[in-house]
């Protein structure tokens, strides 16, 4: 690349080349380890591609030690992963899709790396091709369409589909409860924005027609929903409606338990840790959730006279089980409070930060 470093392209080199290699890996028919094996390979993909557009900038992505000086590994210095990427590139814009399609990845990657799981490969495939579209896009972007892949790719003759979700996959292998939960916690802490965006998750109806009567028209075609004129979405949306499948009745199913609320908050901020005495504990956890529905008045204290006064919006008492069930509403109370610390200090002030931690009533 002309004008560019050379640091530059060899890190964009290997950014394609990976993309590609992970692409044949999942496409291929007896493969099994599909979506451990292409996440593996588009990390290093993605990560290689911002060491690109960094050392384009003229920026090095080596890790610096306290005394200024760059960490080395074998004599060569340590460069950053997509992690430190992340925050070098985007900074403060934690609500993009494409930067919450990555972080979706990180800690997947850690727990499905070294594991056989395919009920999975599926139920993700949405965030798995929008990190592959949106890894073009960044290529186009920053070095324009001569180093995009998108030629060298291709539908897949093996596609099938497959209507089993998260909840039946765990019940036909139980050793991926873990990956699931995972999934289904980080999903849940996503902005409604975010989470509906092709950026962070590529999904399509796929319905099969009849042959075009033009015999040069392609067999599969994309249509972008955002570029629909209104009368097409109308449509669009009729035919989505009429494939969804039927929500059976579910007791408590738009509320969840107060560990659940920590839990997603925890993973909201990626899983913080504090100091309690001699302990390291997560900073969102159950004395810190009681602390905040005590300040907002959100529910009465354990043992009132009428637990059933709660504020509707974000607390429901279930008398049948003289419990606490909490709303999406709650949950991005506390999350969009939580993006800085001022809640956070007004709960714990300074003098109460490091004092040993006491045992708290399970709400």
């Amino acid at each position: 690349m002309r004008g560019y470093p050379r640091q530059a392209t060899d890190s964009l080199k290997k950014a394609c080349d990976s993309a590609l290699l992970a692409v044949e890996v999942y496409n291929k028919p007896g493969v099994r380890f599909k979506s451990a094996a292409y996440i593996t390979l588009m990390v290093i993909a993605w990560t290689a591609l911002f060491h690109a557009v960094f050392f384009k900038r003229k920026i090095k992505p080596y890790i610096r030690m306290e005394n200024v000086r760059f960490n080395r590994v074998d004599g060569e210095p340590k460069r950053w992963d997509l992690k430190d990427c992340l925050q070098n590139y985007y900074g403060n814009d934690t609500g993009n899709p494409v930067r919450k399609n990555l972080e979706f990845f990180i800690p997947l990657r850690n727990k499905i790396e070294h594991s056989n799981f395919p009920e999975l490969d599926s139920n993700i495939f949405g965030e798995c091709q929008s990190l592959l579209l949106n890894f073009d896009d960044c290529v186009e972007q920053q070095f324009g369409t001569k180093w995009c892949i998108r030629q060298s790719l291709s539908f897949a003759l093996q596609m099938y589909p497959t209507s089993e979700n998260l909840s039946q996959a765990v019940k036909r292998n139980r050793s991926i409860r873990d990956a699931a939960e995972f999934i289904k916690q980080y999903r849940s802490s996503l902005e409604a924005s975010v989470f509906t965006s092709g950026k962070y998750a590529f999904k399509a109806f796929l319905i099969q027609v009849a042959n075009h009567p033009s015999q040069d028209a392609l067999a599969i075609q994309f249509m972008n929903y955002e570029k629909l004129t209104t009368q097409e979405k109308t449509e669009v949306d009729k035919l989505v409606v009429a494939v969804k499948y039927k929500q059976p009745s579910i007791a408590n199913a738009d509320t969840v338990r107060a560990g659940e609320v920590c839990k997603r908050v925890q993973l909201a901020f990626g899983s913080p840790k504090v100091t309690r005495g001699s302990k390291q504990i997560d900073k969102y956890n159950l004395g810190w959730h009681a602390k905040c529905w005590t300040l907002f008045m959100v529910r009465p204290p354990s043992g009132a006279v009428s637990p059933e006064q709660t504020d509707i919006k974000y607390c429901i008492y279930d008398k049948r089980h003289n419990d606490y069930g909490y709303t999406e509403e709650w949950v991005n109370l506390l999350i969009e409070k939580s993006k800085n610390d001022k809640l956070y200090e007004e709960l714990y002030p300074q003098n109460e930060l490091n004092v040993p931690r006491t045992k708290v009533k399970k709400d």
